[in-house]
């Protein structure tokens, strides 16, 4: 059924509700003060009717209760009811998978990392492989990168795969490298780079696609083992209030994991798919064309592309060199005209194109193609995006409204990369970067998100990070860039109707209009109410897809 009926007649069916009273609600939710932004307009309401999953009215509880004597009340006892929040760039059979391996967020050191290594190796004496994720050597004394002694000293007997925080870097023992293949006379491939040291000899780090050299030698996942993975990420992020997530690069193995799941309504969050434009087997999951479930619990109709690395590694793509590295500039990971027919390729598919951009060179890149292809193929209306956006050439902000092309950002990104942004790219360059309040000055949409497991899953923490510019200590005390904040309606609208938008969803999920779904959540705290320094502790005491309850506290 095409989604614009769909939609006349969830409305005309709350019209006739509203007006005559003529269809049973089954429940009437009450007592809670109700925050949405339909329009990007913040509204308020007391009351709220729901049957069969949609939403049928918002209003007030005495007049709907009149109306719908025989609905099911249910007492919210004075707490917050908040659309679902819907994370816009998120991984996660990455998160499940995370949530069965070493974590090292926030680790501050070499040795504390590999010792926390070695606790969970003897911990997990089954494992072939050691892996896991989360370091970051920006937060070290000296700021090194790694280097594989640290890991022989504790494991020298089984291979050690460790990816950085952002996923664009990765530190491996000797064994893994060997098991690799990788050694001083292995040349770095094109987009990627094998550190080594003064003597020739690989460090044990390898960043963006030279990861690949070693990641072709760990053992493949099954379908059975990333649906384990998905059901253990979706309850992490149900937890924390996330209803609907925009997953950024599906694979295969993952595709075939989510079209069974569908298929016997085993789906147990909403997901709006990416499919990975460099995965094996993408050409035949294209031609597959869109997958959109009647109940909206999965959409497939978008491609990710990547186009460079991440800033912290300095695999971003950028005009000028680093500011501290005067001669590096940064990975492209794809040569110009293979990213260029990717996107033909998805356009002509009538694939949304999501490309990966963090680097001022990236996002000039992609906005230059998304320009020629709205000429070409006026694909204007498929709402392209960029995610990330992160640093961005002052003269390029003002493209993103022009070509109608959307930004996919991560609030969180911008509080976690302060410490070493302006050390990166200098300060006039940070006048492009986490450029929020610019681009919505614009008129332009942003899409909200974590980037998890990069980032935590807790969107409040992204919520936060957003209207405050600081980190859940509140630093700095006056806001990173605070000039570049959103307004807390702003930020909410960015992680609900305008991240519904951007999945072109708009018409069913992102706020609690009548005729949408009914994905809500009711958290403990008032967050328009309270101190924004405070916005990130929000409880969330339960979370609810089409009027189901999927979490309680």
């Amino acid at each position: 059924m095409p989604k614009n009926f769909r939609l006349f007649s969830a409305l005309l069916t709350g019209s006739l509700l509203l007006q005559g009273g003529l269809l049973h609600a089954s429940e009437l939710y009450v007592n809670f003060n109700g925050y949405h932004t339909p329009a990007g307009q913040l509204s308020t309401f007391k009351a709220m009717l729901v049957d069969n999953g949609k939403v049928l009215a918002t209003g007030n509880a005495k007049e709907l209760l009149a109306q719908h004597k025989s609905a099911t009340v249910i007492n919210l006892q004075g707490k917050t009811l908040l659309p679902g929040l819907i994370d816009g760039h998120g991984h996660i059979t990455g998160l499940g998978l995370t949530l069965q391996r070493v974590s090292l967020r926030g680790v501050l050191s070499e040795k504390a990392a590999a010792n926390i290594v070695a606790k969970f190796a003897n911990d997990n004496p089954q494992l072939s492989w050691i892996r896991g994720r989360g370091w970051n050597q920006v937060l070290w004394q000296g700021q090194q990168y790694p280097v594989k002694e640290a890991l022989d000293e504790i494991i020298d007997h089984k291979p050690v795969w460790l990816r950085r925080i952002d996923g664009h870097a990765g530190w491996a023992n000797s064994n893994a490298l060997a098991l690799a293949g990788i050694d001083r006379h292995t040349i770095s491939p094109a987009g990627g780079e094998i550190i080594k040291d003064s003597r020739g000899e690989p460090t044990g780090v390898l960043i963006d696609n030279a990861m690949n050299l070693l990641e072709i030698h760990i053992p493949k996942n099954s379908v059975g083992s990333v649906k384990v993975a998905i059901e253990q990420a979706a309850q992490h992020l149900l937890k924390s209030g996330i209803t609907s997530v925009h997953y950024a690069g599906i694979n295969t193995l993952t595709y075939q994991a989510y079209l069974e799941m569908s298929k016997i309504n085993a789906m147990p969050i909403r997901v709006y798919g990416m499919l990975s434009a460099t995965t094996p087997g993408f050409d035949k999951m294209l031609q597959h064309g869109k997958v959109i479930t009647d109940d909206d619990m999965l959409n497939i109709s978008s491609v990710k592309i990547s186009a460079d690395g991440a800033l912290g590694s300095r695999g971003a793509a950028m005009l000028a060199p680093y500011s501290d590295a005067k001669d590096h500039h940064g990975l492209l990971l794809l040569p110009p005209e293979q990213l260029e027919q990717l996107m033909e390729t998805s356009i002509a598919a009538n694939f949304q194109v999501n490309v990966h951009a963090i680097g001022d060179k990236a996002n000039h890149l992609a906005l230059n193609l998304f320009e020629k292809f709205n000429q070409k193929k006026q694909s204007r209306q498929l709402r392209h995006r960029i995610e990330h956006a992160q640093v961005v050439k002052v003269s390029d902000l003002a493209r993103f409204k022009m070509l109608n092309v959307l930004p996919s950002m991560q609030p969180t990104h911008a509080t976690s990369d302060m410490n070493m942004a302006k050390a990166r790219i200098g300060q006039q360059r940070l006048k492009g970067a986490y450029a929020w309040k610019t681009l919505l000055d614009d008129g332009v949409r942003i899409i909200s998100g974590s980037d998890f497991p990069i980032e935590y899953v807790n969107p409040f923490y992204g919520l936060h990070a957003a209207v405050t510019r600081q980190n859940r200590k509140n630093q700095p005390a006056n806001g990173w860039i605070k000039s570049e904040a959103m307004s807390l309606t702003q930020a909410l609208t960015s992680f609900t109707i305008d991240a519904a938008y951007g999945a072109h969803q708009e018409t069913v999920i992102g706020s609690l209009e009548s005729g949408k779904w009914a994905d809500f959540i009711v958290i403990e705290q008032d967050i328009f109410k309270q101190p924004e320094t405070e916005i990130w502790r929000a409880n969330v005491l339960s979370t609810w897809i089409a009027g189901k309850k999927v979490y309680q506290k």
